[in-house]
């Protein structure tokens, strides 16, 4: 199929762009109003990094891909062993790549099948260039020789007509200026490739001085989207860029650079020292490999698909509040949604979880409710959330208190081995508690806190099989009769769960739902000497109530 040249924003085509396909997300980023930028990856480690740091885009460099391999960036690695990298990369992300598909891999028939397999692993584009197969790299040697400037034009077209996502983008790299032919023979050739259908231009220089660049643009005018990489005038301020209407910026090779400069360091010192004591400090966890793998989604797969001993505990998480003390961190999404190191808060709740065995999740939402759609988790829509409290948030899954169940706000993080010990406490409800709350904030004012008095105050003798018990819980309890503070998880056995799905009927039937908080349902029962246990945890939680916790979150993962 072919599909029309990309123009700038001012004078862009009626082209519908897709933002659900990486593709369409790359056009996007090729005709916005403002300068975007990507980032080198070279497998899918990196390129996974890449999208943690933030980035909107992934360009996959010929040069670092064919290092990492241990090979020349001169063709070396055929494009079929580039391919499989490339899948990797792909499958590991969720952003769009552009790849550096240097001439091509041959002639027009290579251009076609490699576009049709790169469209086939939902990789957004394509960037070629106008030199001689088999490739060199542009900063080695002087005078490199161009590809005929018709048969370039060729290519584009071929790449065009054989892509498989209307959205991708044939990126056509002019090196007229690498090879010394001037300015003149740069904007003959933007000029043509172009009209053949390129839906970008990326120009390339190797000089240190950003004149011939920001004289090309200038040139040019704003007929089409320009790409540059500023590896060799890195001085030059972005700003620059900015004001030159600049569509993409690519940083073309410093993740594969720092790991050479970081391994090459490593090395050294343990060859020299013949210990890793020096070096352990300094370098990523194992734990943090294991995240960046996915590990834990393996994890949860495990608990769907293999058999399992574990019981049928299902959890309700209420996250229908926006956040407001985030402010503008919760204009366009709730709290719960909020990144934390690549992932939504609220999918790192469900991920510990699932990790604890429970499989059937529902979500209570309310503000920007669409936001909220991990897959896998059952959800059920408070709708008067700005009017009503916590109670009134669980009601609405009223139906879905049946058996054991874990409640939880959806704005904390917590290790999982409390959801293991919790289960253990032979209560009908249990709630774990902070006794160690103190050592985050001595003071109770700070924030609001659910705090709680207990039968037991907390000792280093304490085990788990002791029966400890609520006498009061609040958020305004006597300092010196606070035990610990509620960290927002709490397990319902079925009779537990039975139980607290009656006091919601009381509750609504006496008027006190509406504004009702969890502590004030949770003082209703004890007043009912109704017994609710605890369980003592040291830590190891985090709510995320402003900016600073939002902050420790990524210390605490």
């Amino acid at each position: 199929m072919s599909v029309a040249p990309l123009k700038k924003p001012d004078n862009k085509s009626s082209l519908p762009i897709n933002p659900s396909s990486k593709a369409g997300r790359l056009r996007s980023l090729l005709t916005s109003l403002e300068t975007e930028f990507i980032m080198e990856a070279h497998d899918g480690l990196s390129a996974k990094i890449v999208e943690e740091a933030g980035f909107d885009g992934i360009w996959a460099s010929g040069l670092t891909i064919s290092a990492a391999l241990g090979v020349r960036d001169n063709n070396e690695a055929s494009w079929t062993q580039v391919l499989e990298v490339l899948e990797f990369m792909s499958d590991a992300t969720t952003i769009p790549m552009l790849v550096d598909g240097d001439t091509g891999y041959g002639n027009f028939n290579n251009v076609r099948r490699v576009v049709r397999k790169l469209g086939q692993r939902g990789i957004a584009g394509i960037c070629i260039e106008d030199k001689l197969f088999p490739k060199t790299n542009s900063f080695i040697g002087e005078g490199q020789p161009l590809a005929d400037m018709d048969e370039f034009c060729g290519k584009i077209k071929a790449g065009k007509d054989s892509q498989v996502d209307e959205d991708f983008c044939v990126v056509a790299r002019l090196e007229a200026l690498i090879s010394g032919q001037g300015m003149a023979e740069a904007l003959k050739r933007a000029d043509a490739y172009y009209s053949a259908g390129a839906d970008a231009l990326l120009i390339h220089s190797k000089t240190r001085e950003p004149d011939e660049i920001l004289t090309f643009l200038s040139e040019w005018g704003d007929r089409c989207p320009v790409v540059i990489v500023p590896t060799t005038y890195y001085d030059t301020p972005t700003e620059a860029w900015r004001k030159a209407e600049v569509s993409l910026v690519i940083w073309a090779n410093h993740n594969l650079r720092a790991s050479i400069t970081a391994m090459r360091e490593v090395s050294a010192t343990i060859l020299r020292d013949q210990t890793i004591a020096a070096v352990e400090n300094e370098v990523a966890t194992v734990s943090d490999i294991f995240e960046l793998a996915g590990n834990a989604e393996l994890s949860n797969a495990e608990k769907i698909y293999l058999p399992t001993s574990q019981g049928g505990a299902k959890a309700i998480v209420l996250a229908a509040s926006r956040g407001s003390a985030l402010g503008d961190l919760t204009a366009d999404r709730p709290k719960c949604m909020l990144d934390i190191r690549g992932k939504p808060l609220l999918g790192r709740l469900i991920d510990t979880l699932k990790g604890g065995g429970i499989r059937d999740i529902t979500v209570v939402r309310g503000y920007r409710k669409e936001m909220v759609n991990l897959p896998t988790v059952k959800t059920i829509d408070n709708d008067q959330f700005e009017t009503t409290g916590e109670v009134s948030t669980l009601a609405c899954a009223a139906d879905k208190l049946k058996g054991e169940t874990i409640l939880a706000y959806g704005d904390v993080l917590f290790r999982q081995y409390i959801i293991d010990q919790i289960a253990e406490i032979d209560g009908d409800i249990v709630l774990a508690v902070d006794a160690l709350w103190r050592e985050r904030d001595p003071d109770p004012t700070s924030r609001t806190r659910d705090l709680v008095s207990s039968s037991t105050p907390f000792n280093t003798g304490y085990l788990n099989d002791e029966v400890i018990s609520v006498r009061e819980i609040g958020h305004d309890l006597k300092a010196n009769e606070i035990d610990g503070e509620w960290i927002g998880v709490a397990r319902l056995s079925a009779d537990g769960a039975a139980t607290v799905r009656d006091e919601l009927n009381n509750m609504s039937a006496d008027g006190s739902l509406e504004k009702a908080s969890l502590t004030d349902l949770f003082t209703r029962l004890l007043a009912r000497n109704v017994p609710i246990q605890i369980l003592y945890v040291a830590g190891q939680w985090l709510d995320i109530d402003n900016p600073g916790d939002l902050r420790d979150a990524s210390s605490f993962l």
